[in-house]
């Protein structure tokens, strides 16, 4: 059965963006909680699977060595449960890990990837390439993202197989306004827009990703702009009593699904696509790792990220549990 063998470096916490403030989130819990938690789970999810074996195979059932490999994260919530994910998977199919979580920012992670000394990192691939692979890149889509990436990044890195799942801004509203408006894309505001005030941080008044690429794309002119947090208490807040109509909010904020929120899509891309995609060092990879990863990939959407955020944040679960729970929900575990 793979050993495994853990590492916590701590940091101070940033998010996603690299650049850009960290999001308010909860704090991370206390490490050795966490790490109690982990080890009990995984150790009775691999016996389990080992004692079912006669009776039929799980698509993640412990096998010989399938490869060595160091599972690390960014140093926030969401990054460390999609780690957890890629580390309990790959143990389960025989593939030895060592976890090196909470890392710090892609400043940090993102050349220790280059050059091996971590092997597979969860990543938002629209943040990766213009953060750390090419800043002045325009690309929109998803497809247009990963299509930069395979084509710029370092040679000794690749991309996986995206997921649906996007942690990225939107403009969000109450359910309660989308339903009275029937409304469900940014592309249908533009009749309201000018009777809404639309709650960010400061600097989204002044952004291509902002206020300006909505009203170039969408044509989209608010009665006002109200400065607040980046995806925080103050703009959850102010959307929830009605001071504003709307909001920049990451699509995987927890408080979505609590107070009953709706992300609008975004089919111009405003805001450049942010999928969670395995960034791994390539010596590194067998095809156990690379199929059971890009399995990972096809199963993630932005509701399960949500949904798991909301148990980590609000429900105060541990990581491994939630992950195992996620894994298990999708049939990569029994």
């Amino acid at each position: 059965m793979p050993r495994i063998t853990r590492h916590r470096v701590h940091l101070a916490r940033i998010s996603r963006r690299g650049a850009t403030p960290a999001r308010t989130r909860q704090a991370l819990r206390t490490r050795a909680v966490r790490f109690a938690a982990a080890g009990a789970a995984l150790a009775a999810g691999l016996a389990l699977a080992a004692c079912g074996s006669s009776g039929g195979s799980s698509p993640l059932q412990p096998k010989a060595s399938k490869g060595t490999v160091v599972v690390g994260s960014a140093n926030f919530p969401e990054d460390e449960v999609l780690a957890e994910i890629y580390s309990l998977a790959l143990q389960a199919k025989g593939v030895h890990v060592t976890e090196k979580f909470n890392i710090g920012s892609r400043e940090v992670y993102y050349p220790e990837v280059v050059k091996g000394a971590i092997s597979i990192i969860p990543e938002y691939n629209g943040a990766l390439l213009t953060t750390s692979v090419n800043p002045k890149s325009t690309a929109a889509s998803t497809s247009q993202v990963n299509a930069a990436l395979r084509a710029e990044l370092p040679k000794s890195v690749e991309i996986l197989n995206s997921s649906s799942a996007q942690d990225k801004d939107s403009v969000t509203v109450t359910q309660a306004f989308a339903t009275k408006h029937h409304i469900t894309s940014i592309a249908q505001l533009k009749p309201y827009a000018k009777s809404m005030l639309i709650g960010a941080a400061p600097e989204f008044k002044t952004r291509e990703a902002g206020l300006v690429g909505l009203r170039k794309d969408y044509g989209l002119t608010f009665k006002g702009f109200v400065p607040t947090d980046e995806s925080g208490p103050v703009a959850i807040r102010d959307l929830q009593t009605g001071k504003i109509q709307a909001a920049d909010i990451f699509t995987t904020t927890p408080q979505i699904k609590q107070l009953h929120f709706l992300a609008l899509a975004d089919p111009k891309f405003v805001f450049a696509a942010q999928n969670v995609t395995p960034l791994v060092y390539k010596k590194a990879m067998t095809s156990t790792i690379v199929d059971t990863l890009n399995a990972i990939s096809a199963k993630l959407t932005t509701a399960g990220l949500l949904e798991m955020n909301r148990e980590l944040s609000i429900e105060h679960q541990d990581y491994s549990t939630v992950a195992t729970n996620w894994l298990k929900s999708v049939g990569l575990m029994k």
